[in-house]
């Protein structure tokens, strides 16, 4: 039987998975007894361990209390949330860079020294490219976190690329994070249609308006959904292209922001994406570098063949 100390941090490991166990599960894990289990448990209430008795079973879960106690974390998942804080204060989301430092500071203190010496190693060999544009203040992302979560209309003002404002009633259901932006997925009750929304771009109204039965959402792949919704839909054209070569291999130059990738076989995929100038189109697929085939917009391919021809004659170049 394992000392009483440690077999307590492992209970309290068990039980910040947040999933309900039974006593004869802990029991059968920590290799004691259901009575102490039960013992075991009362100990950690005492420390001040919210664990909930699970209705209906003699069973337990962890709850969460007025305080916020100490976690119990292994060596990767330690190194996990040291490299995650790192990385936050890079993030598009405001007001967190301060705070993260801090707590990593913390996490240093505490980190077994081969620990601490794989997260420094980590930080000293990376160099972070920070995204530029506005960042998301934290506030409005916590506030539509919840509206979509309780399913109660939102109200905003909102500013479109060219500048213009607009005020929005919405039924938001997901948020979409791609990395430098976060896209709210709603559906705009004024048109009648779903839409995608910056969140840098939305300024809040409050209150929230009236609870509603959410519908069924615009697509089961949301983020295929909002990759579309933002890298071609807002466009003037929308190029459709077949590219020669595996899907995997075209999404790893495409970013979901600037461009939607759906294979087609082990070969080739669709690759669609927008732009306001049909040269922006035609060079910017060329420059991936793949083998393609246009098929939309019909000017397109027209447009293709002279600027083959510009190209070549500015090379010294004759076409057949």
């Amino acid at each position: 039987m394992v000392e009483t100390s440690a077999r307590l941090l492992k209970l309290l490991s068990l039980l910040q998975t947040h999933r309900p166990w039974s006593g004869t599960e802990l029991a059968d894990r920590l290799g004691v007894s259901p009575r102490t289990v039960r013992r075991d448990v009362g100990r950690l209430r005492e420390l001040g361990y919210t664990v909930d008795a699970v209705a209906g079973a003699s069973g337990y879960r962890l709850g969460a209390g007025s305080d916020l106690p100490p976690l119990l974390l292994d060596d990767e998942e330690a190194v996990a949330v040291a490299v995650g804080l790192r990385t936050a204060a890079g993030l598009t989301v405001t007001g967190i860079e301060d705070s993260s430092v801090r707590a990593l500071a913390k996490l240093e203190r505490v980190l077994p020294s081969r620990l601490r010496h794989r997260v420094r190693a980590l930080q000293s060999m990376t160099v972070p490219m920070m995204a530029g544009g506005p960042a998301v203040d934290p506030d409005t992302l916590t506030v539509v976190t919840a509206a979509c979560r309780d399913h109660e209309t939102l109200r905003f003002d909102y500013r479109t690329h060219e500048g213009d404002l607009s005020r929005r009633l919405v039924e938001p259901y997901r948020l979409v994070a791609t990395g430098r932006r976060w896209y709210l997925v709603a559906y705009d009750t004024e048109r009648a249609d779903w839409r995608t929304f910056r969140l840098d771009r939305l300024t809040l109204r409050t209150p929230n308006g009236p609870r509603f039965v959410p519908r069924d959402p615009p697509a089961t792949d949301l983020a295929g959904y909002t990759s579309h919704a933002i890298s071609s839909a807002p466009y003037r054209y929308q190029g459709r292209f077949t590219m020669r070569a595996p899907a995997a291999a075209v999404a790893e130059r495409i970013a979901p922001t600037t461009g939607t990738v759906e294979p087609i076989d082990a070969r080739t995929c669709t690759l669609t994406c927008g732009s306001n100038s049909l040269d922006e189109l035609a060079l910017w697929v060329a420059l991936t570098g793949v083998p393609f085939t246009v098929h939309d917009p019909p000017e397109l391919i027209e447009h293709v063949r002279a600027l083959t021809a510009r190209l070549a004659d500015g090379a010294g170049l004759r076409m057949a």
